[in-house]
């Protein structure tokens, strides 16, 4: 499919970005949340400023509310004092159409002198750990991780994250994909805690991640109870058993 076909269907509309060589970083809704809540405290602790949004008829029909004014739920936010830019989703991205829009979104980064292109993603297992996984796109980028993250050694990175690392590649555009370790489908704040004291590491910030860690164990609290409130509900509407009499 030719760039301007794609550029029809989705259009990344943006301020003029003021970063020169800026770091971006990806994160859309997948396991456990991680890529969204990581995406979203980073925002929120560099105090980025929204510089853009983007749309795409491959969205679902839908508009996003905050504080009453619609916004569109894919945005683009950048911190020139950081130069990061970051791209936060609020809806997941259809595997069929997760080719075209990374497409868009890395040949978007590259015209704007991305230095490197962070994705952010989760990770299930069945260790009950939150590690950190990393991969790259080159041996440059991998040696800049391997200390910092468990390399991810063999797997696949599926849904739009893999699409962009895939067309990073293509591309020959630094590229790192960071993907939280995270027991179950759940929002993990703490795993998207841990990829942010990676990406610390990895890039010299000093993000913290404080907030974050006390909404963890509030989401963990909340889920707690809201666990024992089912267990009760289903233990109360378990009918008694009639046993018959005998004379």
């Amino acid at each position: 499919m030719a760039s301007e076909q794609i550029e029809q269907m989705v259009r990344i509309i943006n301020e003029p970005i003021r970063s020169k060589n800026p770091l971006f970083i990806a994160g859309f809704p997948g396991i456990g949340l991680v890529g969204n809540i990581a995406c979203q405290h980073i925002i929120e602790e560099l105090e980025m400023k929204p510089i853009g949004s983007i749309d795409s008829r491959f969205f679902p029909p839908l508009a996003v509310l905050f504080n009453g004014i619609i916004t569109l739920p894919v945005r683009v936010y950048e911190s020139t004092k950081e130069e990061i830019v970051v791209i936060i989703s609020d809806i997941p991205i259809h595997p069929t159409s997760s080719y075209d829009i990374s497409k868009a979104l890395v040949e978007w980064m590259q015209k704007n002198n991305a230095r490197t292109i962070l994705s952010i993603a989760g990770i299930a297992t069945t260790t009950g750990e939150r590690r950190v996984f990393g991969g790259a796109t080159n041996a440059k980028m991998l040696e800049m991780i391997k200390d910092k993250t468990e390399v991810f050694q063999v797997g696949t990175i599926s849904g739009i994250s893999g699409s962009i690392m895939t067309d990073c590649f293509l591309r020959n555009i630094p590229a790192i994909s960071l993907l939280g370790e995270t027991p179950g489908p759940n929002p993990d704040p703490r795993a998207a805690v841990q990829v942010i004291i990676s990406l610390n590491k990895i890039f010299d910030l000093s993000i913290q991640t404080d907030k974050l860690l006390s909404q963890a164990e509030q989401i963990e609290f909340e889920l707690t109870k809201l666990a024992e409130q089912v267990k009760t509900t289903e233990t109360s509407t378990i009918p008694r058993k009639e046993f018959p009499m005998y004379g």
